[in-house]
């Protein structure tokens, strides 16, 4: 049979990403190899957290070997030492830029650790660090752009939230501990979500939806709505959203089927998964009104994530996430509903439409469901332009049509058709 492609070019993003490394450990080997940061790594490793740790002599040179490239960006997250002479090693510098380039845009996150450092001294470049810096000027002249990089890289790094060890003003080993646990929950607390067998269409949507959560701050609460008709994906997204950002919060819950939920057990079951969930503990509470009360005493302190999905009333949202006040500061709220107004009601003004898949992602997840494959024989290809036009974007629609034609020729498709058996 003569099989072709019906696509000239489908980008693929992988939403439950495996990693080579759950860390990579960026530092200043003269100031602290032999010490803090050998003693950190141990301890990550000692907990099971598979760490990159350069103790085999890769940053030799000036340049970034393709060997450190590729273990930055096969790590899950990546935790930069930030020492007294950190700055005046141009390799140091060109990492941090690589760094900061590729794993924060595609939304990882990024641990400083200001050891032996003033924020304020790597935030402004000032004292050793506007030192290193005036002396790279010099060094570099010619080429300017390249150290205002490194200026802005420096700057953006400061302005994270991290962690601030001065020698001699506290136990060394007591913060080695709290940077491990904190880390270790962060990797070890959940799996990330099943976001679909064949997810098309989803990249750009992430990015916009993650650019309304603005995870990177930590100034207030974001409350963000997606909504759009039944089958159009929004449970889809927020799964795919849930797994981009999930690293940057201390606690998480994706409340699924909110509204049949609801309607079967009560709010009151609601409530007591999602306490579960943070607490990590089973929990049974009496009423709605303990439950708010539950909540907002659970979650004032805390950076949460949470997800409602197919939320359908306002009491819902009442009784699991009242107001933005519940929670601590830069924790996000994601609420998918079918009801555009039902956001305005509870006061939402972050909202994202769903909109259907074009034609090209439209045929490929048919094609997919109905073949398991993205190439199809000739004769087929009449038949399915038909039915993508008849699903109008609808990814729903189309996985169950294309899994309700799986193995059937193309005659028993046009007959299918021809019936209006979709």
């Amino acid at each position: 049979m003569d099989l072709q492609s019906p696509f000239s070019s489908i980008h693929s993003f992988n939403y439950e990403h495996e990693w080579t490394y759950d860390v990579f450990l960026s530092f200043r080997g003269k100031d602290t190899r032999y010490g803090f940061t050998s003693n950190l790594y141990e301890a990550l490793s000692r907990k099971g957290i598979n760490t990159f740790f350069d103790d085999d002599g890769i940053q030799s040179g000036d340049e970034i070997t393709p060997t450190l490239v590729k273990s930055i960006e096969e790590s899950r997250i990546a935790i930069i030492v930030l020492s007294p002479h950190y700055a005046a090693s141009s390799f140091c510098l060109d990492e941090l830029v690589h760094i900061l380039r590729y794993i924060k845009r595609n939304n990882r996150l990024v641990v400083p650790v200001f050891y032996d450092v003033d924020p304020c001294d790597v935030r402004h470049q000032i004292n050793r660090f506007g030192e290193a810096m005036a002396k790279h000027e010099q060094r570099f002249k010619n080429d300017l752009n390249k150290v205002q990089k490194w200026r802005d890289a420096l700057h953006q790094v400061a302005n994270l939230s991290g962690y601030h060890f001065k020698p001699g003003k506290g136990y060394e080993h007591r913060f080695i501990g709290n940077i491990v646990d904190n880390i270790s929950k962060r990797i070890t607390r959940r799996l990330a979500l099943h976001v679909a067998d064949h997810p098309v269409g989803l990249q750009s949507q992430v990015s916009e939806v993650a650019l309304l959560l603005d995870v990177e701050s930590n100034a207030g609460v974001h409350m963000v709505g997606i909504y759009g008709i039944g089958g159009i994906g929004k449970t889809t997204l927020a799964a795919a959203v849930y797994n981009f950002i999930a690293d940057h919060f201390e606690d998480l819950c994706f409340l699924e089927n909110v509204r049949e939920n609801s309607n079967r057990h009560g709010l009151v079951h609601l409530q007591n998964i999602l306490l579960s969930e943070i607490l990590e503990k089973e929990i049974k509470l009496g009423s709605v009104k303990k439950g708010t009360s539950e909540i907002q005493k659970t979650l004032c302190q805390k950076k949460a994530l949470l997800v409602l999905d197919d939320v359908d009333d306002p009491e819902q949202l009442k009784a699991i996430a009242g107001k933005p006040e519940w929670f601590g500061c830069g924790s996000r709220v994601i609420i998918t509903t079918r009801d555009k107004h039902l956001l305005t009601l509870h006061g939402v003004e972050r909202t994202f439409e769903v909109q259907g898949l074009n034609e090209e992602d439209s045929l490929n997840l048919l094609t997919w469901n109905a073949f398991k494959s993205d190439v199809v024989s000739p004769s087929y290809m009449n038949v399915l332009s038909r039915v993508v036009t008849y699903a109008s974007g609808l990814p729903l629609a189309l996985e169950v049509i294309g899994s309700n034609l799986f193995g059937k020729d193309s005659e028993e498709w046009e007959s299918e058709w021809e019936s209006n058996k979709f």
